[in-house]
């Protein structure tokens, strides 16, 4: 371990704030989490974390990393009951993006990074943190609220707590706090009353309403693991996917302006029947409803710009929502927290003294993922110019050829899962590709008639 402190500071133990722990137990002598939840001893929904009703999964490069930071974790998610799929071929999946079904005959070139291990939010979350409470160096405290951070000179030296049991106030000293509080954060409020500014925000208003529900189907009744439809800005979309124990989740989503979301189960099932191949939807009808439907407008993004102020207070940082809450339907947030998470690993690895540069590392990881999403989202202009013309027929093109080409749509479905960045999609040869299979199936048409809201990343 190398020690870059006594004692370090993580405010929040939701996932972001585990995997920033475990991170940071490499480095510091002790770490401590503080929590306003009392955090239960198996898999179960709380309260602090109203999200965890929806759907929930790590993205392939979030299986990766925390697989990486927890050797072994993946095999005990399997163990545990997690759906799971390391298969070579895209059998188990049913896409439709925008008309296009993307399941190509033939084998992934490089399957390992695409392997799924799907679960509920609360049964990850539990798992994440049994590993981390198992970590000699880490303390977790629940049930306590933190009051504020702590300054003296310029420098966050600690926070302020009190235990929720018996009202009493401490003072948490620290080298480094971190705040992984997600949405609910007040960093932001508490830099500017202590006079370093306000801090810059990039914002966009919510665009799509969703309601999920969590059900029980029967092994064997649905041979995908996951089923996801998208058809564009301007129409409804759906995802199924299978979680521990044989539970599904359901989501729909409705642009604003298209109608509010689904509000009963009967009323999800509806949509299921208009928006999913009638072999899944027909068997949802048959499916066990758990608990209580869950319905979020919650789709308006914020990225707080630490990297633009011009001063910071040395000791304190920012991670996960806490920093960039993104579109949850792209199901990005707990990936983004984990890329968040290695990198403040590798700065400490380099031994830098400044951790304010955590932010410009991290505006690498945040800024292409920010940008694809923002493009998703814009209304169609009504007179293109002539390169937003080329960049749609470009996208149309890219999912006919992933209808049979399974390079193509390998190369998606990696950067739909932040493996290769969206750069990735503009290579010279995945373009020959696209232009040659096009030629060779000049036929493909989409099943639904959209010709707008096209997208190479699924709105949901």
């Amino acid at each position: 371990m190398a020690n870059k402190g006594a004692h370090a500071l993580v405010l929040g133990a939701g996932v972001a704030g585990l995997l920033t722990a475990r991170v940071l137990s490499e480095f510091y002598g002790s770490v401590t989490m503080v929590e306003r939840d009392v955090l239960p001893d198996r898999p179960e929904h709380r309260k602090g974390v109203p999200q965890g009703l929806h759907l929930h999964n790590f993205l392939s490069r979030g299986t990766q990393l925390i697989g990486e930071l927890f050797p072994g974790i993946l095999e005990e998610l399997a163990a545990a009951g997690a759906a799971v799929d390391d298969g070579d071929d895209l059998s188990r999946l049913y896409v439709r993006v925008a008309g296009y079904e993307l399941n190509p005959p033939g084998k992934l070139a490089d399957p390992v990074p695409l392997a799924a291990y799907q679960a509920s939010r609360p049964f990850v979350e539990f798992h994440l943190r049994r590993r981390v409470a198992a970590l000699a160096n880490v303390t977790i405290l629940d049930n306590h609220k933190v009051i504020e951070p702590r300054v003296t000179a310029g420098t966050v030296t600690g926070a302020r707590i009190i235990n929720h049991v018996n009202g009493i106030e401490s003072t948490v000293d620290a080298d480094l706090v971190i705040d992984t509080t997600g949405r609910a954060s007040r960093t932001r409020a508490f830099l500017e009353s202590y006079g370093f500014g306000p801090v810059p925000q990039d914002m966009t208003p919510p665009t799509w309403g969703y309601s999920s529900h969590l059900m029980h189907i029967p092994s064997g009744r649905i041979g995908e693991r996951m089923a996801f439809v998208s058809q564009g800005s301007s129409a409804p979309g759906a995802v199924l996917m299978a979680y521990e124990h044989d539970t599904w989740m359901l989501a729909i989503s409705c642009p604003v302006g298209l109608g509010p979301p689904p509000k009963t189960f009967i009323e999800m099932l509806e949509m299921a029947d208009r928006i999913l191949p009638p072999a899944i939807s027909t068997v949802l009808h048959d499916a066990t409803p758990i608990g209580e439907i869950a319905i979020s407008r919650a789709t308006a993004t914020q990225w707080q710009r630490y990297d633009r102020m011009s001063q910071l207070p040395t000791g304190l940082l920012v991670l996960g929502d806490a920093l960039c809450t993104l579109n949850p339907l792209y199901g990005q947030g707990m990936t983004m927290a984990a890329m968040h998470a290695f990198t403040l690993r590798d700065c400490l690895q380099a031994g830098d003294t400044d951790m304010a540069r955590f932010y410009s590392a991290a505006v690498e990881h945040i800024a292409p993922v920010w940008a694809m999403n923002q493009a998703n989202e814009l209304p169609a202009a009504p007179n293109p110019s002539l390169q937003a013309r080329m960049r749609s027929w470009m996208q149309r093109a890219a999912l006919a050829a992933a209808t049979t080409n399974i390079a193509v749509a390998e190369r998606l479905l990696r950067v739909r899962g932040l493996i290769d960045p969206p750069t990735r999609l503009q290579d010279p040869a995945l373009l020959v590709q696209i232009l040659l299979t096009n030629l060779r199936h000049p036929r493909i048409k989409p099943l639904d008639h959209l010709t707008t809201g096209l997208s190479v990343q699924p709105s949901v």
